[in-house]
This record gives structure tokens, C-alpha cells and sequence, in this order.
């Protein structure tokens, strides 16, 4: 697979109750880590919950790895997508999030080189 996801995201206003939610319904290891909460769901993608203190408040969201975030960024609108959140460079990488014709919403993930 040339682009797989590999991070998700749960939005949420309450992260401890969230945290104690998926901890109890699926068996979840999850970690405080900073201001987000660090999931392991025993294989697959990992992902975290996060409460950003602002909207949007209620959210699920997958990554998927690409080379050039801001390139993949002009590809999907030239195939009619949005930008929601413009590359973010962060510790470990770069993000953005997208919006698709029908209104989902897309994580793009590069790592840091290392």
C-alpha cells in the first residue's frame, strides 16, 4: 500500500471520560502523553484522544501517510477538496487536515526525517 493510514484521532470536550470509555469498551492501553492521551489498540494505527479546548470538540479522524504534505494538499483540491488546517509542523512530523467533496475529513501525515 503506497499511502497507508497510520494514525486516528478522537476528538472529545472530557478526556479523561473518554480515556475511561475506550479503556473499558475495547481493552485500550492508553497513556497521558502531554495534551493528548496515546492510544494502543493492540495492533493497526495508533492514535490518541485529544480535548483542543475549541471547536470542533466531537471528532474522529484517520491520517494517511504521504511524502509532501502541502503537494497531496494542492493534488485534493485540484480533485475538488478543501483545506481545513493548513501543514503543521510538529515535533515528529507535519499535518493537515482536508476536506473531501462529501464533507469527510482527512488527516495528512508526513513524519520528521530523521
Amino acid at each position: 500500500m503506497p499511502h497507508p493510514v497510520v494514525h486516528f484521532e478522537i476528538g472529545c470536550k472530557d478526556s479523561k471520560k473518554t480515556q475511561e470509555f475506550y479503556k473499558t469498551l475495547f481493552d485500550w492501553k492508553i497513556t497521558e502523553a502531554g495534551p493528548a492521551a496515546m492510544i494502543d489498540a493492540g495492533g493497526g494505527p495508533t492514535g490518541h484522544i485529544s480535548a483542543l479546548g475549541h471547536e470542533p470538540h466531537h471528532y474522529t479522524i484517520f491520517y494517511v501517510e504521504v511524502d509532501d504534505v502541502q503537494a497531496y494538499l494542492d493534488r485534493a483540491q485540484k480533485l475538488g477538496a478543501k483545506t481545513l488546517v493548513p501543514p503543521v509542523p510538529i515535533p515528529t512530523g507535519t499535518f493537515a487536515w482536508l476536506q473531501d467533496p462529501e464533507g469527510n475529513t482527512i488527516g495528512l501525515w508526513k513524519p520528521a526525517t530523521k
